[in-house]
């Protein structure tokens, strides 16, 4: 096992290899709106059956792989072969398992299509089913990333993991410019789109995850590791492994039959929205408040608590709650300077931020900033959430978060509910308040459940933290509005208005947010600053 690296270089690696791979999945993100559209029916069409296979590997790959091999190498690495065989043989049966998932998913395609899709017109659900048959040989593929990445991350090597995506991006990108470059109609209805043009978008799609998955194999080969296949998976040891994976499984099984109610409370409210000759967000305008939502998430919280949650494996496996409390502190702490102001700031910049991101037009605009506002009230229960869970896979208990989930499934589906009886213009708002609630409760849920199992979690410190960036983000979201009622134009100045109001007002709130939290004391502030300051005064 290579020597691990310092906790703060291995983050930066990653959020480097991760803020790449975000900006490169803007620009598709970006030109996938111009090729589909960023609401309407083929948009949702091509959405369902693209998001059909992160889905399914996550139910598979994600759920039960993710929160297994990292815990379960660490473990291993004892062993006098370094735990090669015992690895080997996981990644085997799972190898397997991905295989099977993938030909069961390629049969079920249409079925699987209804399920995401409510109602529709018949060309619309052939459009969404042929589209899934070139996008489901991406689980497979998803599920190699998973796998190799995780052992990557047990290794101690996070790099590549990271990057990655960044080639996945690049291929993808390459498909949707030949849109362009071929002069091939764009954001036409779905009985518009021919096979060439079928083929173009879903198999490019496909193809980026193939690279994306195999790429893995050369740090993977380079680290020493030695794939050989091994059958054989009785009495190596696998039982812990294996009922830690199906609470995992179950857990993002509940997850996913949520997310189908989700799914058909969108795409519905595009259908009705296309009849009534309305702009409303469905599930294509979902995805993509979901993409810029997730930005500050993996770019900060993810590349963290991947690089903590080696160091949380090893604690758990000494049992030394000490340790496990300090880290798991520090995973909350630490990206609060960032995530606490991104949090507030949605209430204002989310549409400016829309516009100048997926140059949508005004009326797309305003239907996905709305779904982006609600999440990014709940970015910080979402990354906390996150973190408990982690903290519960390094003891190996999957159980646990397995009710969280449950939890939170339930409170979503509600609003879920209610944004089915909602007018069509106010759908994906709801959508996007119920994920914030539910988060919340889920986050609440955790701390009272791991502080009965660790003690006190002395969170009185991190309590006070963000306490101190939330008054300071608001009284600079309070400057930040004050200012813009000085400013022309905004959304209604196009696209460069959009792009002047966050260039202009968006350094502002970050520096008055700063500014204040480091006089109310939040040492963090300094810390994150510190560097620069230092290079600045030389």
């Amino acid at each position: 096992m290579s020597e691990t690296p310092s906790l703060g270089r291995a983050s930066a690696l990653m959020a480097s290899g991760t803020l790449v791979s975000r900006i490169l999945g803007l620009v598709r993100a970006t030109m996938l709106v111009g090729v589909i559209g960023g609401t309407g029916l083929a948009a949702d069409a091509f959405s369902v059956a693209n998001t059909l296979p992160n889905q399914i590997n996550l139910l598979v790959a994600g759920g039960m792989i993710g929160a297994v091999l990292v815990p379960q190498i660490v473990k291993a690495s004892t062993h006098d072969d370094g735990g090669e065989d015992y690895v080997n043989r996981l990644l085997t049966l799972a190898l397997l398992l991905m295989a099977a998932t993938t030909a069961v998913a390629l049969a079920a395609a249409p079925w699987l299509v209804r399920a995401f899709l409510d109602g529709g017109s018949l060309t619309t659900v052939e459009l969404a089913v042929t589209f899934a048959y070139l996008c489901l040989p991406q689980i497979f593929f998803y599920g190699v990333y998973t796998l190799l990445g995780n052992v990557l991350t047990a290794r101690n090597r996070f790099t590549a993991y990271m990057w990655a995506p960044v080639l996945a991006n690049i291929v993808s990108i390459a498909g949707l410019a030949a849109f362009w470059v071929l002069g091939l109609p764009r954001k036409v209805g779905p009985d518009q789109w021919d096979p060439g043009m079928i083929w173009l978008l879903a198999g490019t799609m496909t193809l980026s995850i193939v690279v994306q998955g195999l790429f893995l194999v050369i740090p993977l080969h380079r680290s020493g590791f030695r794939y050989r296949p091994r059958f054989g998976f009785r009495g190596v040891g696998l039982r812990s492994a294996s009922t830690v994976a199906l609470w995992s499984f179950a857990a993002v099984l509940v997850s996913q039959l949520g997310f189908v109610v989700t799914s058909q409370v969108l795409t519905r409210a595009s259908e009705i929205a296309h009849r009534e000759h309305l702009t409303a967000a469905g599930k294509a305008s979902y995805d993509n408040a979901f993409l810029l939502f997730m930005l500050p998430h993996s770019l900060i919280t993810v590349s963290l608590t991947t690089a903590l949650f080696v160091r949380l494996a090893n604690a758990a496996r000494r049992d030394d709650r000490r340790a496990v409390i300090a880290d798991l502190n520090h995973g909350l702490r630490a990206p609060a300077p960032l995530t606490v102001p991104i949090a507030v700031a949605g209430l204002f910049f989310a549409p400016y931020a829309v516009r100048a991101l997926l140059l949508t037009n005004p009326a797309e605009t305003r239907a996905i900033a709305g779904v982006l506002a609600a999440m990014l009230i709940g970015l910080l229960p979402f990354g906390w959430l996150y973190l408990v869970n982690r903290v519960y896979y390094a003891y190996e208990d999957a159980r646990t978060p397995f009710r969280f989930q449950v939890v939170v499934t339930i409170i979503s589906t509600i609003f879920n509910l209610i944004a089915y009886a909602a007018p069509v213009t106010a759908t994906g708002i709801w959508v996007g308040v119920g994920q914030t609630v539910s988060n919340a409760v889920g986050a609440a849920l955790g701390f009272v459940v791991l502080r009965r199992r660790l003690g006190s979690l002395g969170l009185s410190k991190t309590i006070r933290q963000h306490v101190r960036l939330l008054l300071a983000s608001g009284v600079a979201l309070a400057v930040v509005w004050g200012v813009h009622q000085l400013l022309p134009g905004g959304l209604d100045a196009g696209w460069l208005g959009a792009v002047g109001v966050a260039a202009l007002l968006g350094p502002l709130y970050v520096a008055v947010t700063w500014s204040i939290a480091h006089r109310l004391g939040v040492p963090e502030i300094g810390q994150l600053l510190g560097p620069i300051t230092r290079r600045l005064r030389r």
